[in-house]
Formats: structure tokens, sequence, C-alpha cells
């Protein structure tokens, strides 16, 4: 194996098994297009969009050049008590392209810190129409909303939470998941349509138990994707809104995954036609090429926010809340740019051509082998599920991860799934290899 020009004992690898790593390590030295190039000079064919980030591909000039061309104009000015104006430039983007009324966009860095932000803003929301007891927070089991305290609370996914106890949020319930193995393990580009109503458990069980007058708000993603590309029931969405409506609780998306494309239009709401009262985002929004993440609220939001100071003394700030680099000049440089990009190449619409390719390709090459239980695809985005090895959770789809990886695949292990999710310029023989690797690699650890 090449001799490596770094030091490996210093960096505690995040989501890693860092006992194993060294053994075996997969350490990115340059990207282009579709690929990375590693350490030790192999080629590795970027299957998950480096983590649902690089949807544009790797690499691209365009952003590239906005960044350097911003940290030479305004490397980076405070965001607090002043701004900067890619800030308000890429705000004025990103609002024209959200649904309804989401017309103001609060800026932050990642998607954890984008879910906190928006459970905040629910609080303070309903302080300012005077319902300040609505401090319940709805979750949705097998959610992932960051790692963050609030995050981790609203979110559904044992392993996230189990080391910190008593230090999540106290008042927090879950809906149940969304996933019927029995009656649904095989969904390709449709939605699946219940014989039961999943969310009377919400109204029969979760709103009598917290009186709904105390709930602030409902938090799920509208599709599981951190899960393992989960996919809502029909009219699922559309109830929940409603549901909410009617007791005066918000609704908020988080779209960190799919936001931006990987539907094929510009977010999941749009997708489902389901207009939420705050929309998460991050990933996509600047490629992954820096760090930035945002949640866009509706003016009613920021209208009883405003309206609540209108006493107030001029300097009094209306929310005690923002991040020091809320709003980074280089980071919204780069999310002009790469929303610019999306929409010179019409990289959502190919993104929802690719993505009936992607289904196609895993349901024909996947379905019949051993051990595989499922396979769900919709967007440019699927995964296909193993039976799990017992006694060892996890354990096949990591074995299939690192062999796909050593035959020049990245493709991202997801409890008991496998998920692709390439770049929105993935070409068919892309996915025609990543396929054939993930079935080979399944063969092997059948």
């Amino acid at each position: 194996m090449t001799p490596y020009n770094f030091n490996m004992d210093h960096h505690w690898l995040p989501f890693t098994p860092n006992r194993s790593f060294k053994q075996d390590p997969r350490v990115f030295v340059a990207a282009d297009g579709m690929h990375f190039t590693t350490h030790d000079g192999k080629k590795v064919l970027d299957g998950i969009s480096s983590l649902w980030c690089v949807t544009a591909g790797h690499n691209r000039k365009p952003i590239n050049e906005a960044i350097k061309k911003q940290l030479d104009t305004l490397d980076y000015a405070t965001a607090f008590q002043a701004s900067n104006d890619q800030a308000f430039k890429a705000a004025e983007m990103i609002a024209n392209m959200a649904p309804g009324d989401l017309n103001k966009v609060l800026f932050c860095n990642s998607g954890s810190e984008a879910a906190d932000t928006s459970l905040k803003v629910a609080l303070a929301y309903h302080r300012a129409r005077g319902e300040g007891h609505r401090n319940v927070f709805i979750g949705r089991e097998r959610g992932y909303h960051g790692v963050g305290f609030g995050g981790m609370s609203v979110g559904g996914i044992p392993a996230n939470r189990k080391a910190y106890g008593t230090a999540l949020l106290p008042r927090v319930d879950h809906l149940r998941f969304i996933h019927d193995p029995v009656n649904h393990a095989y969904i390709h580009n449709q939605e699946p349509v219940w014989q039961e109503d999943i969310l009377l458990e919400l109204e029969n069980r979760i709103l009598p138990l917290h009186d709904a007058s105390n709930i602030a708000a409902v938090i799920v993603e509208p599709v599981a994707g951190s899960a393992g590309w989960y996919l809502p029931p029909q009219g699922y969405l559309k109830r929940l809104r409603e549901i909410c409506d009617k007791h005066g609780i918000l609704l908020i998306f988080d779209e960190v995954i799919t936001g931006f494309g990987r539907m094929g239009v510009n977010f999941g709401a749009d997708y489902y036609g389901v207009v939420p009262d705050m929309l998460n985002f991050a990933k996509g929004v600047t490629n992954g090429v820096i760090p930035m993440g945002g949640v866009i609220c509706s003016d009613r939001i920021y209208n009883t926010m405003m309206k609540a100071n209108e006493g107030a003394p001029e300097h009094a700030i209306e929310f005690f809340h923002g991040y020091t680099y809320s709003g980074h000049p280089v980071a919204c440089a780069a999310a002009i740019a790469t929303l610019t990009l999306f929409k010179e190449e019409k990289l959502f619409e190919r993104a929802g051509q690719m993505g009936t390719v992607l289904g196609d390709a895993m349901h024909r090459g996947l379905k019949s082998l051993p051990t595989v239980i499922g396979i769900r695809s919709l967007g440019l985005a699927g995964a296909v599920e193993m039976a799990s090895i017992p006694g060892s959770p996890g354990k096949r789809a990591y074995d299939i991860f690192m062999t796909c990886f050593h035959n020049g695949v990245l493709v991202r292990p997801a409890g008991e799934n496998i998920v692709l999710c390439p770049p929105f310029i993935v070409e068919k023989e892309h996915i025609d290899r990543m396929v054939n690797v993930v079935a080979d690699a399944i063969r092997k650890h059948a």
C-alpha cells in the first residue's frame, strides 16, 4: 500500500468505526466530475453525491471561481448588527425557489443547526402570539434531524439518542414510522397506497395525550432519507398539513436531503404539493463545497415576530438567535453560483429523468438477489434493503459498503440498507456500474 504523507493519529472521524479505519483507510485526495481519487491513486465513483451534497458533480468551475472571486473581494463579515451583499442575494434566490409564502431565510451552517433553529423559531413564534405554553414537539420514528440536542430529541434513530438520556428535550413525542415492509417492500417511482390511516395515531393518541393546545410543531422529512430512503404513504403529508392547521400546530419539513432537486423539482414540498410553515435546508445548496444551512420561514411567522415587538425600543432584537457564520459571504457566493448552475444546466429536470433510470436499474438488477427483502426508489435516489444477520445488525450492509469501495464505487450503508443517490450529472453507464458492483457485493455477503 502507498505510504501516507499524513498522520492519522489525531483526527477523530464522525459516524465512523475509528478502531478499524486505520487498518483499511478510505482517504480522498482529489475529485472531479463523478469520481474521487484516493490517497493510493485509485478512482472511486461517487454513488452518493458525497452524502447527498455534491449534486452538480465535483470540481465545478463556476462554483470554484465564484468562491475565489468572493475571497478576493470580501472574505468575511459579521452577521450581527450588519450583513453582506451576498447574503441578501442568496436569500432572495432561495426564497424565490421556495413554495407558497416561504420568503424569509435564516442562515446557519448545517442541517443540524437548521433543525435546532426551526425548533427555536417555533417556540418564539408561539410566545410572540401569546401561546408560550406550546412547547411540545412531535418528530417521527427513525427520523433524522441532525446531531444537536434539539434535532436528536425530535429525531427517531435510536443509536443517535441512546447515550444522551435526560439531556434530550423532555416534551417530545414521535409519530409512527412510515414503512410497511409487508405490502410495500418494493416501490418504484410511486407513492405507496396504505389501507389504513397511519396518522390516526396522531389524532387519537398523541394529540389527546399532550393536549393539542400544548404542541408547538411537528417536524418530518418528506422522505425519510438518512434512515434509508423510506417513502411516505400517498396523501400522508397533505393529511399531516390538515391536522396541523386544525390545531394551530406549525409544520416543519426537514429538506436537507430532499431539497434542491433530488426529487426532480425544487423541494419535496413541491413534489408532494404541501407547503410547510418552515423548510430546513443544507447540503446541496452550495454543492457541498462550503458549509451552509438555513430555515425558510413563512411570512406569517416573520410578521408575527416583528409585530410582537412593535412597542419595543428600536434597538431591541426580535429574535435572540444566530451563528457567527450565518450568511457567510463565501458560502453565499457558493450558493448563488450553485443555484445558477442548477438552473442553467437544468439539473433538477435531469435528476427527475435519471431517477427513472436509477430505479429501473436497481429493481431489475437487485430484486432477485439473495438476502434482498426490499427496494425503494423515487427521484434520483434508491435503497436496497437486506435481511439482517442475526445478532449483528448493520453488519451485512457495512460489509457490502466496504466491498463496493474496494471495487471502485462509494455507496452508503444505512442500517440494513445500501443507498444510491448520485450527483445529477450521472450517466447511464455510471448507474449500470453502481448497480452491478452492488449486486456482486450482495452476492458475496449473502
